[in-house]
């Protein structure tokens, strides 16, 4: 949903390339979000790819739980600087990189 909300429209293969896991899983996701009513197909010209946007519903729980996970972020950053948070994301993302090219 985070994906969805900034980038407004995602196909099945770009939501699994974000999230780093396999088409599938992806799939069977986007499925109970589409049926619990969070998520709505977009129309496109190639009837092989299923482009997938947030339904106002979508976006109004989006809004709803990144509050809540605002407030957990802020509590666990707590005493952490800025310049510590963005070494700790900077590490991470190379943690990340080396996994996907290992696929390990």
């Amino acid at each position: 949903m985070y994906y969805l909300n900034n980038d407004g429209s995602g196909t099945l293969v770009e939501l699994s390339h974000y999230l780093g896991v396999e088409k599938p899983t992806v799939t069977r996701t986007i499925a109970k979000l589409e049926e619990m009513g969070y998520l709505e197909p977009v129309p496109t010209k190639d009837k092989r790819e299923k482009r997938m946007q947030l339904t106002d519903t979508g976006r109004k729980v989006y809004q709803e739980v990144r509050v809540t996970i605002d407030e957990f972020e802020q509590d666990i950053l707590k005493g952490i600087s800025e310049e510590e948070q963005l070494e700790g994301i900077r590490l991470m993302s190379l943690i990340r990189k080396n996994l996907m090219q290992g696929e390990l």
